[in-house]
């Protein structure tokens, strides 16, 4: 995912043979609080949404039934849509979040809307690993220092915390920290920017020799290619 830094809703997915999936390591950025337990993804990203084949343009039909009205004007008493929390680039929710069906969508709609990561004291088990395989990062913290997060993202103007995954912390320099815990493998995956993809082109040239060594035999690739 790319961002442009003077505005983080113009991130983008992209994917190359060079870059499979962004590292994460450390973020500082805005909070905004969604005060919701069980945030399921058929509302992170509607099932009307779910037509591209894309991974980007997700992002604008985020949380869309809360954002917006059935004629489609904006629902300005949604949080996202506070000037505080527009430019939000982490994301604190209530218990259980990204329940549901197991759309790997609702991911890329976080990320392609700006989200680094999120945090909540649960997460469901798909929404968790769909995120790190896509770079994006859900942290667990507890029930009373999620609260204590909700409640300085409503008290601080431009509240604003670093997420630091070499560290396994967040902070918010103003006397706020925590710790959190993550799968060793997971983290180095994110803090490498490495999918299933990457991790198998890591063994590139272990790949090559096999293949050297093991020519695919004629009457197979007529199989592959068809009949001509």
């Amino acid at each position: 995912m790319s961002v442009d830094p003077a505005n983080p809703r113009t991130s983008t997915w992209t994917r190359s043979n060079t870059r499979l999936m962004q590292p994460f390591r450390k973020h500082t950025g805005i909070v905004a609080p969604l005060d919701r337990v069980n945030v399921d993804t058929d509302q992170i990203i509607p099932k009307q949404f779910l037509k591209r084949i894309e991974r980007t343009g997700f992002g604008q039909f985020l949380f869309y039934d809360w954002r917006f009205s059935p004629n489609g004007c904006e629902i300005s008493s949604f949080v996202l849509h506070d000037p505080r929390y527009r430019d939000a680039t982490v994301l604190v929710a209530g218990k259980n979040f990204g329940c549901g069906s197991s759309r790997e969508h609702a991911v890329w709609a976080l990320a392609d809307y700006g989200f680094r990561a999120v945090i909540a004291s649960s997460f469901a088990d798909i929404f968790a690993n769909n995120s790190l395989k896509n770079g994006f990062l859900t942290v667990r913290l507890s029930d009373e220092q999620v609260a204590e997060i909700m409640r300085r993202t409503r008290e601080v103007e431009n509240y604003q915390l670093t997420v630091d995954l070499e560290s396994l912390s967040v902070e918010d320099g103003r006397g706020f920290s925590a710790k959190f815990a993550i799968d060793d493998f997971a983290r180095h995956c994110l803090l490498n920017g490495l999918d299933d993809i990457g991790l198998t082109l890591q063994h590139e040239a272990a790949i090559a020799a096999y293949e050297a060594k093991h020519p695919v035999r004629a009457e197979m690739k007529a199989v592959a290619t068809g009949p001509t």
